[in-house]
């Protein structure tokens, strides 16, 4: 407690002080003016989203602040949509009083510094890419088995990533281990951090010298194997801003970039062709009435979350439309 309470003095408005109050295990705030404010914290060495949920869930007796060494950017969150405050050793902190008026948020770090403390199973690798997508699509309830079947995974595998998922309240289950909800939306998200575009496979920036609507033009019923992801896969929902970059899952980078005329660049680039690890991404792709290939929905929103440019921007617009037309994707 006496670590959060410099922590966070440090960070505070001149004139600002943060106590320990040993008595009664409250963190004091006091404003330059003698105001103060007493908060009610709750100590962990260590806070997963489960245990997020289930204090949100009780309702009563919520903390005014959670101190903890490091406190993930899934636990942030959610605490600060509980309207939780949160300390961390790595500078991870948000406060808000009303008496005295004080709003604090400043970023630290975004993974553990103690290997020890870290995730078990991340989401990274084409396994895991699978299975995210599997549950975010379907809405019935699933079993080991039934998802291992539908993503050519093993029983095992499946069930150390569920338990991991679980853990972190991205999925619910019922007695028996049936995936009966999924919180679609951060599941995307965590996965997005987890497994970022750049770790998809190898990549190539070319430029399309006759332009980006000729590329699509020529992809009308070619006969090649790809999937079209990023900004101009979104702007069939949710369009931000006309498409500059058109990225696109290929099984062989030098046969597509024949085919359409490709010249690989450093510079001027408006093509970002990748070869993916996973080749149900390519496999997955929805074809519409023009014969263009798609890559699957949730994929295409994972991948515009941690592409450059605009990409976030139009990562969470499409997550937008995701939630207001949910019937129209998943089944």
């Amino acid at each position: 407690m006496k670590n959060a309470a410099e922590i966070l003095e440090k960070r505070l408005p001149e004139g600002w002080k943060a106590r320990t109050l040993s008595s009664s295990g409250r963190l004091r705030i006091v404003a330059p003016d003698g105001r103060r404010s007493e908060l009610a914290v709750l100590l962990r060495n260590r806070l997963a989203p489960r245990e997020v949920v289930t204090l949100i869930r009780e309702g009563e007796g919520l903390p005014d602040l959670v101190v903890a060494p490091y406190l993930s950017p899934s636990v942030r969150r959610r605490l600060a949509e509980a309207r939780v405050g949160y300390v961390d050793e790595t500078g991870n902190i948000r406060l808000s009083l009303t008496e005295p008026g004080l709003f604090i948020e400043t970023a630290g770090a975004n993974r553990d510094p103690d290997p020890k403390r870290r995730p078990s199973r991340s989401l990274a690798g084409a396994k895991a890419g699978r299975i995210v997508r599997t549950l975010c699509k379907h809405k019935d309830g699933w079993g080991v088995r039934e998802i291992a079947d539908a993503t050519a995974t093993s029983p095992g595998y499946v069930s150390r990533l569920l338990a991991n998922l679980d853990r972190e309240a991205l999925i619910e289950r019922d007695k028996r281990g049936r995936v009966q909800d999924v919180d679609w939306r951060r599941l995307i998200e965590r996965w997005a951090e987890s497994a970022p575009l750049v770790s998809r496979g190898r990549s190539r920036y070319c430029i399309a010298p006759r332009g980006l609507n000729a590329v699509m033009a020529a992809l009308q019923g070619a006969n090649l194997q790809y999937s079209v992801t990023g900004s101009f896969a979104t702007q069939r929902y949710a369009s931000v801003a006309p498409a500059r970059l058109l990225h696109t899952y290929v099984t062989s980078i030098e046969t597509f970039s024949s085919e359409m005329s490709l010249k690989e660049t450093d510079i001027g680039a408006n093509v970002m062709l990748i070869e993916p690890k996973d080749a149900s991404i390519i496999e997955g792709a929805d074809i519409d009435e023009k014969g263009i290939r798609w890559a699957p929905l949730v994929q295409v929103a994972a991948d515009l979350l941690t592409s450059q440019g605009r990409g976030p921007a139009e990562g969470e617009a499409l997550l937008e439309w995701m939630a207001d037309n949910e019937g129209a994707w998943r089944g």
